[in-house]
């Protein structure tokens, strides 16, 4: 009874064991296909990259303030400047900070009354707050098609430095060409 008990069990544990390899095999398989067909890279001297920079007023409502685990938001006033290739906007702005980006004037802030309106029965408002937030986009021209794609901080930057010499950059994109992941200055003259 006992050998037969372990021979099921040893029979069961290679069973596994080539269950294992065969989902790991499938799995890193998937995963170079994936990474090998979803990227790509392309080289333009035609690009933009811009940075909208936005302050927004929200206030958060809940009965209880302290302890609610889905309390709700409300947004009032927001301000936004585009940033193009770190060239300081036009009109009021404040500027630039650390990372290079200029910043609108603040919105109004929301009147006791305007929170006070937005409030349910029994709940209670927190002191308005001012979020930040940058929305990085690029748009650049290959084979006279132009694209505009999210991008982030890095690539910014790298555009901004790029720009004024009108260097040639090879682009790195995204799962699916969705979005731009990195910009480095390209290796071959344009």
């Amino acid at each position: 009874m006992q050998s037969t008990t372990r021979r099921v069990r040893h029979q069961f544990a290679i069973a596994v064991e080539k269950l294992m390899k065969r989902f790991l095999l499938s799995m890193m398989l998937g995963l170079t296909a994936l990474t090998l067909t979803s990227c790509s890279t392309v080289t333009t001297n035609q690009y933009e990259a811009t940075a909208l920079t936005t302050y927004t007023w929200q206030v958060k409502y809940a009965y209880d303030l302290a302890n609610e685990p889905s309390p709700r938001f409300e947004t009032f006033a927001t301000a936004s400047v585009l940033n193009r290739n770190g060239v300081k906007p036009p009109g009021r702005v404040i500027g630039p900070d650390d990372k290079g980006l200029w910043w609108p004037t603040l919105p109004p802030r929301p009147s006791v009354s305007e929170v006070e309106q937005r409030k349910k029965p029994q709940e209670q408002a927190s002191t308005p707050e001012i979020l930040k937030s940058v929305e990085y986009k690029l748009t650049y021209t290959v084979d006279s098609q132009q694209k505009t794609l999210p991008t982030n901080y890095e690539v910014y930057r790298q555009v901004v430095k790029a720009y004024p010499s009108n260097t040639p950059l090879q682009l790195t994109l995204g799962v699916d060409n969705n979005s731009v992941e990195k910009a480095e200055v390209a290796k071959s003259n344009f």
